[in-house]
């Protein structure tokens, strides 16, 4: 069973950067589309960045310019570097395969407030 444990999230002021990671133990995700996705309260989960297994990568127009998702399939782990946050990004952030689906993790609560 796939587990996926993201990390990295934080309090953050507005215009500042974090880098999440998530780590999948109990299978090789190298050949799988990964990607984050966020939830923030009141709302349904979003997608937000997506990278095939060949590296090719998009974003959701909201977060365009400003977050890279890369992945380092040696580690079997991918990352969201996100830079300008604003408070409209404040979310618990996930990730997970886009289809089939593994179960959720816990997610990482990223905060942009001054």
């Amino acid at each position: 069973q796939v587990q996926l444990v993201e990390s990295g999230g934080g309090l953050v002021q507005p215009g500042g950067s974090l880098r999440l990671s998530c780590a999948a133990s109990g299978m090789t995700l190298s050949n799988t589309s990964l990607g984050w996705y966020r939830q923030a309260p009141g709302n349904q989960r979003e997608s937000v960045a997506f990278i095939s297994s060949g590296g090719t990568t998009n974003y959701a127009n909201s977060v365009k310019g400003r977050f890279t998702i890369s992945r380092d399939n040696a580690k079997n782990t991918v990352f969201l570097q996100m830079n300008n946050l604003r408070p409209e990004d404040t979310a618990v952030y996930y990730c997970n395969r886009p289809y089939p689906r593994f179960d959720w993790g816990q997610g990482t609560q990223v905060t942009v407030s001054s």
